[in-house]
């Protein structure tokens, strides 16, 4: 094979050109039997999902994939142990089967299995630490009602504190009891699998369609703008999906949310020592509300998450609190030996919680449940809302089986259980591959195309920022393969070079060279 070749499923690669000759299509009057709109984790799987039943589908956003939502998540995929507690048993087990169909079949590249410890510190009491055991201990029946391998997820167990402080010594060792370990699904990256799942769409011949925005949207179609030339069409559908996260209301009538803001912090690896584990630090006066310190493998790690309600309109990019900063440091502070401060944070980002409003649902966004809903306007425009990164491809079929019904549509039945994204393999395929396991991780079958640019050209093979392991060969495969059109889809999504700035700064006049050579 000519080591430049690609390894992509074959019509998976989203570039420049294919976005201009498929809008074009579109202006021609071309009508599809779905138009998404909406390209986040749920759009991107509503568009896989008609796709794989047979359905013409155009898919659209008006930035870029996994802009929203759906790139400032925690980078996990939880198994409803949080749900338990509040008496969701619905959405614990949903979640539970999605994050096993992710593992095992559709993305076993992308996600992987993640330790947490749970340390027992003074400000844990004997009775907490019991529910919280419990609480694990029901999470794993969770994971055998899913069906999902105990190879895959260990079951939870009991540390001492030894075993703790080796796990994650940068705890404070007064008073430390020991700890609970438990496990969950952990992305590599929450942009790629929705990169991922885009391309896959692509592949089963979606027409997939960034910078391009919903100005009307009506029953049997959008009108839209292309936003880089400023040129306005109509695309004519079906049915339409929409899949707008936090932004639904501003495009359909009626669709009342509450957005809850989740904020994480990013700190360099080493002003936490070496963490071989994830840590639930439970919020003092919280009873099952914990701070994740999420180590990332690429000197990075992130410290999150908090839930606040957000009033007023919905921005394009949440700013930060310095109250979540100071939150967020504050119950680090409680756990650990080490003392951050605020000139540690190198980075910090936050996301908006698309929660369906209810008249139940009192004070605290906290308290609302994170079930989805599948709602139909007046006109027939469908909208999904609600829910959470795990269970998207549940989300997406239970939109497009509503869109389906609604219009009369003729389709097969919903596939996506088990249709592998891109990149997906069989583990000893991906552990045979002849290239750095990051790559694999990341890239999964495709790796091997990432790597050979860099074997054909050394300078590709470099980083594009010192201490930090994004190559230019990774880079140039965005913008050939994975649809970047610019500088913030390089190194705000297709990587996250971004969420520190300086390194983002550092790195675009790679990311220029990049675009360049599309």
């Amino acid at each position: 094979m000519n080591p430049t070749s690609s390894t992509a499923l074959p019509g998976s690669s989203l570039n420049a050109e294919r976005r201009r000759r498929e809008l074009s299509r579109l202006a021609d009057g071309d009508t599809v039997d779905v138009l998404v709109v909406g390209l986040g984790a749920t759009g991107a799987g509503a568009a896989l999902d008609a796709a794989t039943r047979g359905l013409t589908v155009a898919a659209i956003d008006a930035h870029d994939l996994a802009f929203g939502t759906s790139r400032w998540s925690s980078k996990l995929i939880h198994g409803g142990l949080r749900y338990l507690a509040s008496g969701q048993l619905d959405v614990a087990h949903e979640s539970a089967v999605e994050r096993g169909i992710l593992m095992e079949r559709t993305a076993p590249h992308l996600v992987r299995a993640q330790p947490f410890v749970l340390p027992l510190t003074p400000l844990v009491s004997r009775g907490q630490a019991a529910l919280a055991r419990s609480g694990f201990l029901a999470g794993d029946l969770l994971r055998v009602s899913a069906r999902t391998s105990r190879r895959t997820l260990p079951r939870p167990r009991t540390l001492s504190a030894v075993e703790t402080r080796h796990l994650a010594p940068a705890l404070r060792p007064t008073g430390l009891r020991g700890g609970l370990l438990s496990w969950d699904g952990q992305l590599s990256d929450d942009a790629r699998l929705v990169t991922a799942i885009a391309r896959t769409a692509a592949a089963h011949g979606a027409l997939v369609l960034t910078r391009t925005r919903a100005v009307e949207l009506r029953g049997d179609g959008a009108t839209v703008r292309d936003e880089t030339t400023g040129q306005e069409l109509r695309i004519r559908a079906r049915t339409v999906i929409n899949a707008t996260g936090v932004w639904a209301g501003g495009l359909v009538d009626d669709i009342r949310l509450r957005p809850s803001r989740g904020t994480h912090l990013v700190l360099r690896s080493e002003d936490l020592g070496r963490l071989s584990a994830g840590l639930h630090i439970p919020i003092p006066g919280e009873s099952n509300r914990f701070v994740l310190v999420l180590p990332q493998g690429d000197g990075r790690v992130y410290v999150g998450l908090t839930d606040e309600p957000v009033d007023g309109d919905v921005p394009d990019v949440p700013d930060v609190p310095e109250t979540d900063i100071g939150f967020l440091l504050d119950v680090l502070g409680s756990a650990l030996d080490v003392t951050l401060h605020r000139t540690d944070v190198v980075g910090a980002f936050a996301g908006l919680r698309p929660l369906l409003d209810t008249q139940s649902a009192g004070g605290r966004t906290a308290d609302i449940s994170r079930k989805h809903a599948v709602l139909t306007s007046p006109d027939g425009v469908v909208t999904v809302v609600g829910g959470k990164l795990t269970t998207y491809r549940r989300m997406a079929q239970d939109a497009v089986d509503a869109a389906v019904a609604g219009r009369g549509l003729t389709a097969g039945p919903c596939r996506t259980p088990s249709v592998p994204l891109v990149g997906a393999a069989r583990p000893r395929t991906l552990a045979g591959l002849d290239v750095p396991p990051r790559l694999v991780h990341r890239y999964g079958s495709e790796a091997s195309a990432v790597h050979a640019l860099g074997l054909t050209d050394p300078a590709l093979a470099e980083p594009v920022v010192p201490g930090h392991p994004v190559t230019g060969a990774e880079l140039l495969w965005a913008v050939r393969h994975e649809g970047a059109l610019d500088t913030s889809d390089l190194l705000d999504r297709r990587t996250r070079i971004g969420l520190v700035p300086g390194d983002r700064t550092l790195a675009e006049a790679a990311a220029r060279d990049a675009l360049a050579e599309r």
